[in-house]
């Protein structure tokens, strides 16, 4: 399955996961990475909180984010008043979520790793305050 195909079948699927819920509202963006201004795959939001995720999916154990995404995801959430989050979903545990700051800083820009995932992601339940 083709990176476009397997993307956007994980942001729809967190979309499906906070419907739900049955507290949560969430949209897919259209044309996320492919207009020139920085937007975010999926934006959710409930009665108290909005987020705006950038969503990525690996077989892999290593997800790397490129740092314009990222600084875009930034300032995006920043001007539309939203928390920014950036989820990945691994192939052998499923949806990871995690603040900008706890990525790690790389040459080209952040990574999400499987041992990151295990110490600083939060699962969905986590992400949306079911715990």
């Amino acid at each position: 399955m083709g990176g476009n195909i397997k993307g956007a079948n994980a942001e729809r699927e967190l979309v499906h996961l906070f419907w739900g819920t049955g507290q949560w509202a969430a949209i897919r963006v259209a044309g996320s990475g492919a207009i020139k201004y920085p937007v975010p795959d999926v934006l959710a939001a409930n009665n108290t909180r909005k987020l705006a995720i950038e969503c990525k999916s690996t077989k892999g154990e290593q997800q790397h984010l490129d740092k314009e995404q990222i600084d875009g995801l930034a300032s995006f959430a920043k001007l539309f008043g939203t928390e920014p989050w950036v989820g990945v979903k691994y192939g052998g545990i499923g949806w990871r979520f995690f603040s900008l700051e706890d990525l790690k800083v790389t040459n080209k820009g952040y990574s999400a790793n499987l041992s990151l995932a295990e110490v600083r992601g939060l699962t969905f339940e986590e992400l949306i305050g079911k715990f």
